[in-house]
């Protein structure tokens, strides 16, 4: 089941600039919803058209890698490929049993555009079918279809946008196609009619420096993130944008000034000596946010686990006891794990697929209450998600759209000692390690002796525990073994070093 948003929540935007980054976080009731990260050194380059070069066509996934200029090839499959016809110059939308030979081949030059960012090791995910939004359209330059935002339910309304819509192409004269925003629900025949004007501007300058002759190229660049969260997030509920850089503000404001002056007023900028991200505790949230486990307010909790394939939830009931029985106490929990998890979605920005594992219930009707609450929760997310029924076993698989990092894969890395297992091997084991390293090395290498470095822990451990086995060895070898502690090695590193 797809989930909508609802219109009733009332928010606050916040944007902190640094030289460095642009963090931007939305509050609802002072609750921290989502957080947006974009740096300098790696901004996000969804949005972006380039003009590229296809490097390889592999017909068994229906599938070609594209050269956009970056590190790794950009993947580009069928489904998002539209097909150029004889009889017309316009780009077609095309039929689902096309083999992708026929579209593309090796060495042709094609614009696309970047719908996913890289993720991990995959390369960028493209598409053919380019959209540029304004505040209240969007703009298909290589597509005839004209529509309105499904968001927007009032056939009145639908209707009257419809209409607008179609007439206002036609005063123009302008080719492609329209949609009209969530955010043109409201929006005047004149406000339309300048988003038309500026788009078709827009898709000129690309066209202009296509003709450059240069692949691949850059043809197009999405907003910065401060701009794109006016664009896109600033909705009647919206109450508030705070920015703590004035330089920024006046950016800001300048382009709401000029595409959607209803916003201009409530864009204001903080001067105060307290972060504000300090001032409204969304440090202290983000910090919790990459942490796998998240506490109840019941005294339950939430084991949240991300890998490459999935993301695994994991709910438990921990020291809450204060139910009349087992069975409600498992009912609360799930349904305070439901709101709690639907809400860490979107500030971790989890995609792709989620498995929950709830606490095995033995009444449908809390199955049922679960399962709607998860469902009304998930509904306040701008990011489109789908819901399975729950299985008998208890878990609920949740997709969620992936269209960039989550906060834990850009705010951190691996640990260099694990790599990324979250465990480390006991000094025990390392110290067994070592004594068949030194026998393999006394077995091929004519040694006088041995030194082996190692972190504190292992040494020690050498030295007392296990140093009549460390006797041994040398006797075994006939050859001495000299210990030396080296204080950045960590518990799984050590070297032997033939004397």
């Amino acid at each position: 089941m797809t989930q909508e948003q609802p219109h009733t929540m009332r928010e606050e935007i916040l944007i902190n600039v640094t030289p460095q980054e642009t963090r931007v976080a939305t509050l609802e009731n002072g609750m921290l919803q989502e957080i947006y990260v974009e740096r300098v050194k790696n901004k996000g380059i969804v949005g972006n058209i380039y003009v590229g070069k296809v490097v390889r066509v592999l017909p068994g996934m229906q599938a070609a890698f594209v050269d956009i200029g970056l590190e790794r090839t950009a993947f580009l499959h069928a489904r998002d490929l539209q097909a150029r016809t004889d009889e017309s110059p316009q780009l077609q939308q095309m039929d689902t049993e096309t083999n992708i030979v026929s579209l593309v081949s090796e060495g042709q030059d094609i614009v696309v555009q970047v719908v996913k960012d890289p993720l991990g090791t995959k390369g960028a995910r493209l598409s053919s079918q380019i959209s540029i939004p304004s505040r209240n359209l969007v703009y298909l330059p290589n597509n005839d279809y004209m529509g309105v935002s499904q968001r927007i339910q009032e056939p009145g309304t639908r209707e009257r946008l419809m209409e607008a819509l179609n007439r206002l192409k036609g005063e123009i004269g302008a080719s492609g196609g329209f949609i009209v925003r969530t955010a043109g629900e409201t929006a005047l025949e004149e406000e339309i009619f300048s988003d038309m004007q500026f788009l078709i501007r827009v898709w000129e300058k690309v066209r202009s420096r296509r003709k450059g002759g240069k692949v691949p190229a850059l043809l197009h660049t999405s907003l910065p993130l401060a701009m794109r969260t006016v664009r896109d997030l600033v909705w009647q509920k919206v109450k508030k944008i705070r920015i703590d850089s004035k330089e920024t503000f006046e950016l800001v404001s300048n382009f709401a000034r000029e595409l959607m002056p209803d916003a201009l007023e409530r864009i204001e900028h903080y001067p105060g000596g307290r972060p504000i991200f300090d001032l409204y505790d969304v440090e202290e949230e983000i910090q919790r946010a990459l942490q796998k486990r998240v506490p109840l307010k019941s005294g339950g909790y939430l084991i949240i686990d991300q890998t490459e394939a999935m993301t695994t939830v994991d709910v438990n009931t921990g020291s809450f006891v204060g139910a009349r029985n087992l069975e409600e106490t498992i009912f609360k929990t799930n349904l305070e794990a439901a709101a709690t998890l639907a809400h860490q979605l979107r500030v971790r920005n989890l995609g792709g697929i989620i498995i929950v594992d709830f606490i095995d219930m033995g009444v449908d009707d809390h199955k049922e209450q679960v399962m709607r609450t998860l469902e009304r929760e998930l509904a306040k997310d701008r990011t489109k998600t789908q819901v399975n029924d729950m299985s008998a076993l208890g878990l609920v698989e949740i997709t969620r759209k992936r269209t960039s990092e989550s906060l834990e894969r850009l705010l951190t890395e691996a640990c260099p000692a694990c790599s990324g297992r979250g465990i480390q091997k006991t000094a025990e084991t390392t110290c067994y390690e070592i004594f068949r390293e030194i026998l393999r090395e006394a077995r091929q290498f004519d040694a006088e002796k041995y030194l082996v470095v190692a972190s504190p822990a292992v040494i020690e451990l050498l030295q007392e525990e296990e140093s009549t086995g460390l006797a041994d060895l040398q006797d075994f070898i006939r050859k001495s073994i000299h210990l030396k502690v080296e204080p950045s090695f960590h518990q799984e590193q050590y070297e032997v070093v033939l004397m």
